[in-house]
C-alpha cells in the first residue's frame, strides 16, 4: 500500500496560486455542483455567504443544470470581486460556442476566469479534427475566456493534458484515500507550472473529518480543493477553515491511516461514469453501499426502496459496459456483488 506522509504543514498556507494564470485565492474554493439541488433563494445567500466568509474561487459548470444561473445572480454587480470556473461537455467547436454562449448569459458576464473541457473522452488538441481547443483558444484571444483548463478522472487524459503545456489547470479527483498516481499527477503539474484544482476531497462523501480533509489538501501548495456545498453547516465548517486552519496533529493522522485502510484499493468513488446501467441498477451507490451504511447516516438505506434497489444488482448480465466507462477501472460486476452479500448480511442482524 502506498503511504503518503502527512507530517508536513505549513501554517502560513492559507492561499493558493493556481499555476501560471496568476489566480491566487483562499484555500477553500467553493464547488457550486450541490446548488442545483435547492433553490435559486436559498443559493443565491448561501454563495454569498461564502464570498462574505472568504472564498473567492467559484466552481460550476454547464451540465450543472441552473448552478451557472444561481451564480449570475449571486455575484451581478461584483463580477470583479470573485473567480468563476466553468466546464463545457462539448464534442466540437460548435457545442463549444453554443456553451460558452450560454454561460456567459447564465453568469451574467462578459468573460469566464477559467474554462474547462469537462471529463472529455479524449485530451482536445490542435488539429485533432474536433476544433475544440482551436475554438477554446479563440475565444482566450477575444477575452471571453481568461485561461483554458480540463478535467477529468482517466489518470492517462490527465498525463496528456500536462505533458502537451496546452492547458493552464487540471482538475482531477484527489483526496487523503488518493495514491501515488494522483500524487504523481500533482508533483508534475507543479513542474509544469499548472494549476491543480482537487475535486471530490471528501471521496464523493464517504470521509466525513472535514479538519482531516483539509489539513491533508494544505501540504500541497499548488493544489485548490473545491467542496461540494449545499447546506449552510457545511459551509461553516469551510469558512471555520479560512479563521482556523486545521493542523496535522497526531489524531488527525492516526483517522486517515484508518481510512486509507478501510478504503484504499477497488472502492467506488460514485463519479457516476458507468451509468447508465443496461438492466437499471444504481451502480454508484449500490457498489459502495458497504461504506454508505457504516459511514454515513444509513436508515434510509435499509428502507424497501434500497432493498430493492440492492436485490437488482442480482439482474446484472456482466454486459462490461460499465467497467469499460469506469475511470479506475473497477471489476463493477464483482464489487456489486460484494455489496450486495455483505448488506444482505446486515439486514440479518450478522453485521453492524
Amino acid at each position: 500500500m502506498v503511504f503518503i506522509s502527512l507530517y508536513y504543514y505549513n501554517k502560513t498556507m492559507v492561499t493558493v496560486t493556481l499555476g501560471s494564470t496568476g489566480i491566487t485565492v483562499n484555500k477553500n474554493g467553493f464547488g457550486a455542483l450541490p446548488i442545483q439541488r435547492i433553490s435559486t433563494e436559498a443559493a443565491v445567500k448561501l454563495v454569498r455567504r461564502a464570498y462574505e466568509g472568504g472564498m473567492t474561487f467559484f466552481d460550476t459548470a454547464r451540465s450543472y443544470t441552473d448552478s451557472e444561473v444561481k451564480l449570475g445572480l449571486a455575484f451581478e454587480g461584483m463580477r470583479d470581486k470573485v473567480f468563476i470556473a466553468s466546464k463545457t461537455p462539448a464534442q466540437n467547436a460548435e457545442g463549444f460556442w453554443k456553451d460558452l454562449k450560454t454561460t456567459l448569459e447564465n453568469l451574467k458576464t462578459d468573460h469566464i476566469d477559467i474554462y474547462q473541457f469537462h471529463n472529455p473522452a479524449f485530451c482536445p488538441m490542435p488539429k485533432d479534427g474536433t476544433g475544440l481547443y482551436e475554438a477554446a483558444l479563440e475565444a482566450k484571444e477575444k477575452g471571453m475566456i481568461r485561461h483554458i483548463g480540463i478535467t477529468n478522472h482517466r489518470l492517462h487524459i490527465a498525463h496528456q493534458a500536462i505533458d502537451s503545456g496546452l492547458y493552464e489547470t487540471l482538475q482531477f479527483p484527489f483526496s487523503y484515500v488518493s495514491g501515488e498516481q494522483e500524487l504523481e499527477l500533482v508533483r508534475k503539474c507543479k513542474e509544469k507550472n499548472m494549476g491543480f484544482i482537487a475535486m471530490k476531497g471528501l471521496s464523493g462523501g464517504l470521509l466525513t473529518n472535514y479538519k482531516a480533509c483539509y489539513a491533508f489538501e494544505a501540504q500541497f501548495d499548488n493544489v485548490l480543493p473545491i467542496w461540494g456545498i449545499q447546506k449552510e453547516e457545511e459551509l461553516d465548517q469551510w469558512l471555520s477553515c479560512i479563521t482556523n486552519p486545521p493542523q496535522m496533529t497526531e489524531e488527525i493522522r492516526l483517522e486517515i491511516e484508518k481510512d486509507r485502510k478501510e478504503l484504499c484499493g477497488d472502492f467506488c468513488r460514485s463519479c457516476g461514469y458507468c451509468m447508465p446501467c443496461t438492466v437499471g441498477i444504481e451502480i454508484k451507490e449500490c457498489a459502495r453501499m458497504s461504506q454508505l451504511v457504516r459511514r454515513s447516516p444509513s436508515a434510509k438505506y435499509f428502507e424497501p426502496e434500497w432493498q430493492e434497489k440492492m436485490r437488482m444488482v442480482n439482474k446484472c448480465i456482466e454486459c462490461g459496459k460499465c467497467m469499460k466507462k469506469c475511470p479506475y477501472q473497477l471489476n463493477i460486476p464483482k464489487l456489486l456483488r460484494k455489496n450486495l452479500k455483505d448488506y444482505e448480511e446486515i439486514l440479518k442482524g450478522k453485521k453492524i
